[in-house]
């Protein structure tokens, strides 16, 4: 695997904070290929040991970069949510994510 840089935010300016493996944990499968949403692009996630979540972008395009950035909790939680990477938060990394989950997304109405 290879090792993507994380930055402080999402225009993957300024110095290099981290290092991270990298992932695509968050793609799903949209009939013919694994993607994030996107023509040839791809999303992981993972968790420094410092407590803050990673999304990393990873790329197939020739003269792009996988690059990576820290995240709120928040944004982390809705980009499993939202990919339909639920089992995700059934991982011990992401426990904060499932109980934050459990705060506050609304609950259905039972019959």
């Amino acid at each position: 695997m290879s090792k993507v840089n994380v930055y402080e935010n999402e225009l993957a300016q300024g110095p290099v904070i981290a290092r991270v493996e990298y992932n695509s944990r968050l793609d799903f499968w949209n009939g013919s290929d694994w993607t994030d949403g996107g023509l040839g692009t791809h999303l992981g996630i993972t968790k420094l040991r410092d407590g803050r979540y990673v999304l990393i972008h990873g790329t197939q395009w020739e003269g792009q970069s996988d690059w990576a950035e820290v995240v709120s909790d928040e944004r982390a939680l809705q980009a499993i949510l939202s990919t339909g990477n639920d089992h995700l938060l059934d991982d011990k990394r992401f426990k904060p994510l499932r109980e934050l989950a459990e705060r506050q997304l609304v609950k259905e109405l039972e019959h």
